[in-house]
């Protein structure tokens, strides 16, 4: 059985298509499936962004395939691990939990690392330097979870 991990951001257009497209890249695909959402609906079928499309292709991975979709609570019983980029999207996650082993699956994304803070900022507003930060911030994340994912034995 392949684990299954969710990363989620406001939109699902810049931090976790971001997200996606990196642990994707550092995982066995036949052990572990990666997806994405938002918690707003704002930009349903949508590709991501074209910022985050270009600082991906930067590095070598093409995101401009992914779709944005919002987060449901069915998402609990699909997927072994939430990863939230945020606080307030964490929030929005947990108050959509159903019981505590919804509860349990979800984390913000930093948690994995000791970076000196907790959230991926969202670089939508910012300039192109600010999707390169993000970038480097979620890629030392996922290695570390992809680490964990691993060690777990889960897949």
């Amino acid at each position: 059985m392949k684990t299954k991990v969710l990363m989620v951001c406001l939109g699902n257009i810049c931090r976790s298509p971001l997200a996606e497209g990196i642990l994707k890249s550092k995982v066995d695909s036949d052990k572990v499936w990666v997806d994405s959402a938002g918690t707003a609906g704002y930009h349903v079928g949508s590709p991501p962004d074209p910022r985050s499309i270009a600082v991906a292709r930067k590095h070598g991975l093409d995101i401009s395939s992914q779709r944005c979709r919002k987060f449901s609570t069915a998402d609990f019983e699909e997927f072994d691990y939430i990863y939230a980029m945020d606080q307030s999207n964490y929030s929005d996650i947990l108050a959509s939990a159903r019981n505590e082993s919804d509860l349990a699956k979800v984390s913000l994304l930093l948690e994995a690392v000791d970076l000196g803070y907790s959230e991926v900022p969202d670089p939508y507003y910012g300039g192109n330097d600010g999707f390169e930060k993000v970038f480097q911030m979620i890629d030392t994340a996922c290695g570390a979870i992809a680490k964990r994912i691993e060690e777990d034995g889960r897949n």
